[in-house]
């Protein structure tokens, strides 16, 4: 029996699920069913293969895979860089001006390019976390990054903040922003509208601009340094 057509459908079952519910993600693409606990397996994925018009229509509109290959651009805070590939040029990422050479073996230059993007947006998340948890009085016990796919940061009662080091390739704006809503959790380890108060005073400037910028485009950023077709 042939597999059906089209991208996989991923089954996911949740005990808070009243019905079927099909989705794709905008960070990877994948298709997700999720299924309540006890719900009938084969007419749920009848029912989701039936809706391959609306599962290519959604991932007709995801973000376009952008790799870190020469000639390639990458946004950099509130720069622009390009990827220029020079054989003769140290292994190590190096900036000058809107340029991000790179040596070494053409093959491993993606591997290079991320490499040097981690390492940036640690330390400029680092220096400006510190900054702000001064302006909170605050300690912070750790800044640390990941690769998250469902948030940008997370703060926890010990006072260790991660970030998704693709915050990096996000307009300075939304790194601030970001940075001030974690520290202001060293404050309230909540949502109420006392955190709120103290976001907009850390940052001094009002958050919600940051909070749509990264509703809108959040998602693309994902999609740096992944092959195009993966």
């Amino acid at each position: 029996m042939s597999e059906p057509a089209g991208a996989p459908i991923e089954v996911v079952r949740h005990a808070r699920a009243r019905r079927a519910r099909l989705s794709v993600d905008p960070a990877t693409g994948r298709v997700r069913l999720t299924l309540p606990t006890r719900a009938a397996l084969r007419p749920a994925l009848a029912w989701a293969e039936s809706k391959r018009a609306w599962i290519d229509a959604q991932q007709a509109r995801l973000p376009q895979a952008r790799p870190f290959a020469p000639g390639e651009t990458i946004p950099v805070g509130d720069a622009t860089l390009q990827i220029v590939w020079d054989a003769a040029a140290g292994r190590s990422p190096l900036r000058e001006g809107d340029a991000l050479r790179c040596g070494g073996p053409l093959e491993r230059v993606p591997a290079r390019v991320e490499r040097w993007l981690r390492g940036e947006s640690l330390a400029v998340l680092s220096a400006e976390t510190q900054r702000t948890a001064a302006r909170a009085a605050v300690t912070v016990s750790q800044v640390a990054i990941g690769d998250p796919r469902g948030r940008w940061g997370s703060c926890t009662a010990t006072g260790a903040i991660r970030y998704s080091w693709r915050l990096i390739l996000a307009p300075s704006f939304v790194l601030r922003a970001t940075v001030a809503h974690e520290v202001a959790h060293r404050l309230h380890m909540d949502h109420s509208p006392a955190f709120h108060a103290a976001v907009a005073r850390l940052l001094e400037a009002d958050p919600a601009p940051a909070r749509a910028w990264l509703r809108a485009h959040g998602a693309a950023l994902h999609w740096y340094g992944r092959a195009s077709g993966s």
